[in-house]
């Protein structure tokens, strides 16, 4: 017996995750593959993009075969959203080594444009700011450095794309050069209210229309597959978007006051605010929510913060201190509190609410009493104290107030820090039973595009279980935040940059 099921590819940052869906919206087989990080100079962060396709192939085939009897019908793909490429248009070749969202190489060229007195118009069209984090600004330092790659652009030999339009490429054999809403909102080329791309801003930062991707919804029926090792032909490529906005439709968040967090690599949080565009004032990204229907205009509010779990995994890989997370979570409950250590991870400057690219980390607040447990501990309260400079911000900008927040990524699993963040954030923490929102929210716009199920409605009726944390008495816990917003306070104003 054979069961027809919907491919989910999450293209993230460390690795691709394949799951294969079923009708009720459950994972029945799931395959992974993890990539390399590159990192040729401080601060600078690549991935090899044929790796990248390669994992795709090794997780789908794995999910493929974990389990028989599941039979694809059609596939969607989630992925890490800013991360660039330029490849061949003839030959399909990658032009050089992806560069990562995480990557900062691009920082001066942020400052040239900033000091030219574009950013209100630039923010005003695209609902970001001049920031290393887009895509943009990868582009224009791409095409800066090598004049090869410059002419190319010119003579539109080569396609410009994020890793949803490298993937759907590979997928069709070389026939769709696409992208959704999403991710061309993350390019700081996108009008996001006329829903296409603007020819200035292309010609800002070294672009041209013939490289750019077609723009269309995020449920499409984009094409099909060509056989590709243990990919069949024929699987309708239904679904792309950006991951954190598939996490966002994964979670059922289609209506505006409903909100989530991505506790992964980063954090990363977006509240729906429905057909109304929201500017931010103090920090937020104002960003394209995933579409199902051509010409649909759905707005987010975002938070971005750029290293999350990474401080965790930091400990473990530079400090020796643990051996992965879960003894890291163990470490942590050993003692009450971190005894007055602030730990801020700003490994590559922090982003929202804060957005100071040229910041590095510190740890403060250390005595002869500091144990190794006060300091993990330190760290491991940073992502959720990190969230809520976030939350503070959506909270006091957003029309509608957050409804409750839905969570899911590795830090979710951790009961103690989702009951802080519904105490600092006075709403409701919602933990599903699955945390693979990112890939189901892939899953949900391919079989959407189909008609594997009929709507949002539907989709919505798919969510069950899990657990919820209510807010509580929040003393304890803003008290240590009101040290970890001091301690931010105090590195910004010494402008902690390195040398």
């Amino acid at each position: 017996m054979t069961v027809e099921c919907i491919l989910a590819i999450d293209a993230g940052t460390t690795g691709v995750t394949a799951l294969l869906v079923d009708h009720g919206g459950l994972v029945q087989s799931r395959g992974y593959c993890e990539i390399g990080q590159l990192y040729p100079r401080a601060g600078w962060v690549e991935h090899d993009a044929e790796e990248i396709w390669q994992a795709v192939l090794k997780a789908a085939g794995d999910a493929l075969s974990a389990v028989p009897g599941l039979q694809p019908i059609a596939l969607g793909v989630a992925n890490q959203r800013e991360t660039t490429l330029f490849w061949d248009r003839r030959t399909g070749e990658p032009m050089h080594n992806a560069i990562v969202w995480q990557c900062r190489r691009s920082a001066s060229i942020c400052e040239e444009l900033r000091a030219s007195g574009l950013e209100p118009d630039v923010r005003s069209k695209t609902g970001l700011r001049f920031d290393p984090y887009f895509s943009g600004t990868k582009a224009l330092w791409l095409t800066r450095e090598d004049a090869a790659l410059r002419a190319k652009v010119a003579a539109g030999e080569v396609c410009f794309g994020t890793i949803d339009s490298w993937i759907a490429w590979k997928l069709s054999g070389g026939q769709l050069h696409v992208t959704d809403v999403t991710n061309a909102s993350r390019t700081l080329c996108y009008d996001i209210h006329r829903l296409r791309w603007d020819d200035d801003l292309l010609e800002l930062f070294g672009l041209g229309g013939s490289v750019m991707p077609e723009v269309l919804p995020s449920s499409h029926a984009y094409g099909e597959t060509v056989e590709t090792g243990p990919l069949p032909a024929g699987l309708t490529i239904g679904g792309l978007a950006g991951d954190q906005q598939a996490a966002l439709f994964g979670q059922g968040c289609f209506e505006a006051g409903l909100t989530k967090a991505t506790y992964g690599t980063g954090c990363f949080i977006l509240m729906h605010t429905g057909s109304e565009a929201v500017a931010s004032a103090r920090g937020l990204l104002t960003t394209l929510a995933a579409t199902i229907r051509p010409g649909e205009r759905k707005y987010a509010l975002e938070g971005s913060i750029f290293v999350a779990g990474a401080a965790v995994q930091w400990l473990r890989d530079n400090l020796g201190l643990i051996s992965g997370a879960a003894e890291g979570e163990a470490i942590a409950n050993t003692v009450e509190d971190s005894s007055g250590v602030v730990f801020v991870p700003a490994f590559v400057g922090l982003g929202s609410p804060h957005w100071a690219p040229d910041l590095r980390g510190a740890i403060y607040g250390l005595t002869g009493a500091t144990t190794r447990a006060h300091i993990v501990r330190a760290a491991i309260e940073s992502i959720v104290f990190q969230a809520q400079d976030v939350l503070d911000v959506m909270a006091s900008e957003a029309p509608v107030p957050i409804r409750e927040l839905r969570v899911d990524g590795g830090a979710a699993a951790n009961d103690h820090l989702m009951q802080v963040q519904a105490d600092l954030s006075s709403a409701p923490v919602i933990r599903p039973d699955s945390v693979e929102a990112t890939g189901l929210g892939a899953a949900y716009l391919a079989g959407l595009a189909i008609g594997f199920w009929r709507d949002e409605q539907e989709l919505a009726a798919l969510r069950s279980g899990g657990r919820s944390f209510q807010p509580g008495d929040a003393s304890h816990g803003r008290r240590v935040y009101d040290r970890w917003q001091a301690a931010v306070r105090g590195l910004i104003a010494t402008e902690l940059v390195p040398r």
